[in-house]
């Protein structure tokens, strides 16, 4: 029987308004904070980022306009309002034939892709303060393939289906076992760009460091990482 879900997987973007407006890093920071966190008010969302409570009140309902959150609780009285996220995900298209959405989606993509490596950038920062089984278990490599459309597409669906597998305990604490924590797993895939006359050649991928020899670790009573 399928689990009933408190929100679609997917909210699809495809307006170039819509685009535009969830390419800021404030907005991208609450609704991923809402995913998490939520539901929560402007002035929680304040205190989580940093900003201030009008600030996030005014991004709130930017966000809400084009579907991105949504009240709480509707119709509910009180000074503030409590805000969720409307879905897991968030989608917007790779390829356009509208100039417009083409232009948004792109700009969208380099906000999220900076977003993303600001965050890589911060847990690389403080890489050395996790234990050593995750500091053992965490990934970094990359390689260069000879690929047609078809079989990146292929390839990427195999390793959607093997996250499919495990995208369940992000809604339900109880699927967690004990130990996990929230990892961020990124897919990246691109056409290198071709070199031109006088340029260098594009460099070697980087092989992934050899894990260092891993002793028997003694039992650690009652450890329970949790994450928020």
């Amino acid at each position: 029987m399928e689990q009933k879900r408190p929100f679609p997987d997917q909210v699809h973007l495809s307006d170039p308004r819509a685009l535009r407006a969830y390419a800021h890093p404030t907005r991208m920071a609450l609704v991923g904070l809402l995913r998490v966190e939520g539901p929560f008010t402007a002035t929680r969302a304040a205190e989580l980022t940093g900003e201030s409570v009008a600030s996030c009140s005014y991004h709130l309902r930017i966000l809400a306009k084009y579907g991105l959150v949504a009240e709480a609780e509707p119709g509910a009285g009180g000074r503030e309002k409590p805000w969720r996220a409307t879905a897991a995900y968030t989608d917007w298209p790779n390829y356009s034939e509208d100039p417009a959405v083409a232009s948004a989606a792109e700009a969208l993509s380099v906000a999220v892709a900076e977003n993303q490596f600001h965050r890589m950038m911060r847990a690389l920062e403080r890489r050395h303060t996790l234990p050593p089984q995750w500091q053992r278990a965490e990934r970094h490599s990359d390689a260069i393939l000879y690929l047609t459309p078809e079989e990146l597409v292929a390839i990427g669906e195999r390793i959607d289906a093997v996250i499919a597998e495990y995208a369940d305990r992000g809604l339900d604490p109880t699927l967690r076992p004990q130990g996990a924590r929230r990892v961020a797993y990124l897919q990246v895939a691109y056409v290198a760009p071709e070199q031109g006359p006088g340029q260098h050649p594009a460099p070697a991928p980087e092989a992934a460091p050899e894990p260092a020899p891993e002793p028997t670790p003694a039992p650690e009573a009652g450890s329970a990482e949790g994450e928020r």
